[in-house]
């Protein structure tokens, strides 16, 4: 499959999952939003199957380079397990997976890695949801380094192509920061491009007006 069929049909899985909605929303960040997406929403071991194959297949198709995926706690617990797991059944590809606790266990075995310790100069992919200023990135790579490994990548599910802290776009600042390779299953452009005006099971999710107020949306906070 190549990589627009990849994105286009990760994009009707996400609305039809209800992971990607339209409406009035406000991020972490406290801007209004027009659009959010909640991996909350996926709730089925079959939509898990798909998330993980579409992440895996991303990642194949653009060569990335890496022996470990770490799932920051909590959304990336859940997608370093099924995109291991997918990379596995489809590519054969045996990479191993690690995730952190949000506190350090101080009984058993301690420490605040479950998984999948990384060794000297293993490489290792962070995977998540979406980036909006990079707070998880700048947490992770620090654990990742502790363990004497290599912060090799990143990969989310959709760039919303907006600013970061800086100003500049927040993929390539956590790209520029800690010198990340950066993937992205698919971006807010390619998801209005894709809906607009194209019913989905019968429903119309981005008409003009939608178009616009994203549009707009970006116009105030996309990075380009």
């Amino acid at each position: 499959m190549n990589k627009n069929a990849n994105k286009y049909e990760f994009i009707e899985f996400m609305v039809k999952s209800g992971v990607l909605t339209f409406g009035d929303f406000t991020t972490k960040s406290g801007r209004k939003t027009p659009y959010f997406i909640n991996t909350g929403n996926y709730t089925s071991g079959s939509q898990l199957s798909r998330l993980g194959r579409f992440y895996a297949r991303c990642l194949e198709n653009n060569g990335a380079e890496f022996e470990v995926l770490y799932g920051p706690a909590y959304k990336g617990i859940p997608l370093a397990a099924v995109t291991s797991a997918a990379l596995y059944e489809t590519y054969g590809r045996d990479v191993k997976y690690c995730f952190n606790r949000k506190e350090q266990k101080d009984h058993g075995e301690g420490g605040s890695l479950i998984g999948h310790k990384p060794g000297r100069d293993e490489r290792v992919c962070i995977i998540e949801d979406v980036v909006t200023a990079g707070t998880s990135v700048s947490e992770s790579v620090p654990i990742i380094k502790g363990c004497g490994a290599k912060a090799q990548a990143l990969i989310v599910s959709v760039d919303r192509c907006e600013k970061g802290l800086k100003g500049g776009s927040a993929l390539r600042e956590v790209k520029d920061a800690y010198g990340l390779e950066v993937y992205a299953i698919c971006t807010v452009l390619d998801i209005i491009e894709y809906l607009h005006n194209k019913p989905i099971d019968g429903t119309i999710y981005i008409d003009d007006e939608r178009k616009a107020a994203m549009e707009r949306y970006l116009k105030e906070y996309g990075a380009f």
